[in-house]
């Protein structure tokens, strides 16, 4: 308890709150579940932390903390911020050994509508809709293609960064709400969105966009080529030992992949980024605990070409340079002139980022110019029934920025059917 005490009694409780106010996209309450903390009681900490998330145990093990709730701490002005994430894990922690439920701390509900709610997709954003949503009252079943909920929680983010235990903790406490679940059904395949329509008073779409982008540079399509989100979420990697393997991107997913295969016994892994290292969208950590492990960062670099006859067997890259240029906010890499040179490679990962599957394409709701469902302020499609959030909608790429949609969408349905009901 020594190390965790320390870490609670260092926060300054501050009035201002700007890592609640500024930095968590949930805007958990943090000065005030550390300060229950502080008191040794845990239940109060897991209830102040449950009246703006059910994936406290998730988000205080993989947030972005030092570019959200910790980037903002005031004691990270002149020194170290206070470690968020691990108090936000050890009050989730302390939660579940003392049995403190969901169910427990929100109270049974009796059922204020007869009304229900159709959530397709058991990932972040659909678990938070569903939760906020049965708090109210409303009947929710979740839509699953897999066998199992949690979504990227599960299939997109390795074990060794997430352990899968905290995963069906999170779920079961969840689902022990009264939420129904039907596994096994995909939009497009076995699920139809017109079906649904007529058995339900809203539907929230939330089964995230996991199609890795391409770059679009000449030999992409040679064997040896992988999309990053694929290999995460179906695991179907070629065998590593002995290759080098080229992962390409700057981002969690990114890291993510660069340090599976590493584990996956790649003899040499180089990630490749167009701009410098201050400037990744990775996690801080993340990028340093790659390091750690003797992955290679090749910043201010950039893919020209993957050269191979069938299969890949060098890389053209070209060094960049970053500059200002009128209407960005951020510098620019430009490619330098006559600074190309090659690589030997066995692999190469995209791992740039990601965009829905096609079948989005007939689903009749307007998309915008990246391929995302389109929603209004009140995250409603253009079909004002359904409603949709996560990446599928273009959210920001964080745990928490899913969740926060998810929590919101479920408001916008609820005042929706207030309205309805009055």
């Amino acid at each position: 308890m020594g190390d965790i005490e320390e870490k609670i009694n260092y926060c300054l409780h501050c009035k201002v709150k700007p890592c609640s106010k500024k930095g968590c996209p949930l805007n958990n309450d943090i000065p005030e579940f550390i300060s229950a903390l502080k008191d040794k009681n845990y239940k109060e900490a897991y209830e102040i932390l449950c009246k703006t998330t059910v994936l406290s145990g998730v988000c205080g093990r993989i947030c972005p903390h030092q570019k959200q709730c910790q980037g903002s701490c005031v004691r990270g002005i002149k020194g170290k911020p206070v470690a968020i994430g691990d108090l936000e894990s050890f009050a989730f922690d302390k939660a579940m050994e003392n049995n403190y439920t969901l169910k427990e701390i929100i109270g049974e509900k009796i059922k204020k509508y007869n009304k229900k709610v159709a959530i397709i997709g058991g990932g972040p954003a659909g678990l938070t809709a569903a939760a906020f949503l049965v708090k109210e009252g409303i009947q929710v079943t979740i839509y699953e293609k897999y066998d199992y909920l949690g979504g990227l929680l599960v299939h997109g983010i390795p074990d060794f960064r997430l352990d899968k235990k905290i995963v069906a903790k999170t779920v079961n406490n969840i689902l022990d709400l009264g939420v129904e679940v039907k596994y096994n059904k995909e939009l497009g395949k076995n699920l139809k969105l017109e079906d649904l329509e007529e058995k339900y008073d809203a539907i929230f779409l939330s089964f995230g966009a996991n199609c890795s982008s391409k770059m679009g540079v000449e030999g992409e399509d040679l064997q040896g080529v992988y999309g990053g989100n694929e290999l995460l979420e179906y695991k179907m990697h070629p065998k590593y030992e002995g290759k080098e393997v080229i992962v390409v991107g700057g981002g969690n997913v990114a890291m993510d992949c660069a340090r599976t295969v590493k584990r996956l016994g790649a003899k040499d892994v180089k990630v490749v980024y167009r701009r410098a290292r201050e400037q990744m969208p990775a996690e801080y950590k993340e990028v340093e605990d790659a390091i750690n492990e003797k992955i290679e960062f090749l910043f201010q670099n950039n893919i020209v070409k993957i050269i191979g006859n069938e299969k890949v067997e060098k890389v053209e890259l070209i060094k960049t340079k970053l500059v200002q240029k009128e209407g960005e906010t951020r510098l620019v890499p430009v490619n330098i002139e006559n600074s190309n040179y090659e690589i030997n490679a066995d692999y190469v990962i995209m791992a740039l980022g990601a965009h829905p599957e096609s079948f989005v394409n007939n689903l009749g709701l307007k998309l915008n110019k990246w391929g995302n469902i389109e929603i209004n302020e009140n995250y409603q499609t253009s079909n004002q029934k359904i409603y949709a959030g996560g990446d599928l909608a273009g959210v920001r790429g964080t745990v928490a920025w899913a969740a926060y949609s998810g929590r919101e969408a479920a408001r916008k349905i609820l005042e929706n059917i207030e309205k309805e009901a009055n």
